[in-house]
C-alpha cells in the first residue's frame, strides 16, 4: 500500500488536536473553483470550519494526516494515489480506518447503484453538484449529528433505480471489495484465487456477495458500475 494510504489507516499520529467546538471539514475536489465555491459558501457558517483542502487524494492523505476533522469533502473524481482518476478506493480505505472522519461525497454522477455503492462502503453523504448551495450545509449538519443524509437529487436519483437499491443493506467486507477491484482489472476468478491464496470456490462466494450488496445481477452490470465509478 502507499505510504500515504498506509499513514491514513492509522500510523501516523501526529496530527493537528482539535480546539474548536465547530464542525471541521476538509475539502477534496480537483478543481480550484469547487473548492473555491465550497470555502465560499461555508466562510459564513458559524459553526462550520474548513481545515483544509486538497486536489487529490495524495494531499487529502496528507492533510488527514495533520489536521484532526470531524468531515471529509469529497470529489470522487479526482486522481488517486495509484495514478487512477478516482477516490473511491482511497475514501473506501479511510472509512474502514478509525478512528475516522465522516465522508460527504459531493458529485455530478447520478447512477443510482453507484451512488448507493457509496453508501455501502460507509459514506454518510452524498450531495448533487446540482443541488443548491444549502444542500451541502444541509449534509454537513446532518452527517456531523450522525444521520446519514442524501441531497435532493442524489435521493430521487437512487429512488429511481428499478429495484431501488437497499440502503446500506450490507457494507462490502475488505475481502469482498479485494475480490470485486481484482475481478473488474480483468482478473479471472481462477487467477484471483491463486493470487490471494484462496479457494476458487471462496472467491466466487465473495464475488456474488459484492455484487448482491451493490444490487447488480451481471457480470455486464458490475463492468459498468466499475466503469462508473472509475475503477474499469
Amino acid at each position: 500500500m502507499p505510504g500515504e494510504a498506509r499513514r491514513v489507516l492509522g500510523t501516523t499520529v501526529d496530527k493537528t488536536t482539535k480546539m474548536t467546538n465547530k464542525i471541521c471539514v476538509v475539502v477534496a475536489d480537483d478543481h480550484h473553483c469547487v473548492r473555491a465555491g465550497v470555502r465560499y459558501l461555508l466562510q459564513n457558517s458559524p459553526n462550520i470550519e474548513i481545515v483544509g483542502e486538497a486536489a487529490d487524494t495524495v494531499g487529502l492523505a496528507e492533510l488527514l494526516d495533520t489536521h484532526a476533522c470531524d468531515i471529509v469533502i469529497s470529489d470522487i473524481g479526482m486522481p488517486g494515489i495509484d495514478g487512477a482518476s478516482n477516490s473511491v478506493s482511497f475514501l473506501r480505505r479511510v472509512l474502514r480506518g478509525g478512528p475516522r472522519p465522516r465522508v460527504i461525497v459531493l458529485t455530478m454522477i447520478h447512477h443510482p447503484h453507484m451512488l448507493a455503492g457509496l453508501l455501502h462502503i460507509g459514506v454518510s453523504g452524498i450531495v448533487n453538484k446540482r443541488d443548491t448551495a444549502t444542500a451541502l450545509i444541509d449534509a454537513i449538519e446532518a452527517v456531523a449529528a450522525g444521520r446519514v443524509h442524501l441531497s435532493e437529487q442524489a435521493r430521487i436519483a437512487i429512488e429511481s433505480a428499478e429495484p431501488a437499491p437497499q440502503l446500506r443493506a450490507g457494507v462490502l467486507s475488505a475481502r469482498e471489495w479485494e475480490v470485486f477491484q481484482l475481478y473488474v482489472q480483468g482478473m479471472a476468478v481462477n487467477r484471483i484465487a491463486a493470487r490471494l491464496q484462496r479457494s476458487g470456490k471462496t472467491i466466487s462466494t465473495q464475488k456474488r456477495s459484492a455484487m448482491r450488496k451493490l444490487g447488480l445481477e451481471t457480470d455486464s452490470e458490475l463492468i459498468d458500475y466499475a466503469q462508473q465509478i472509475g475503477l474499469a
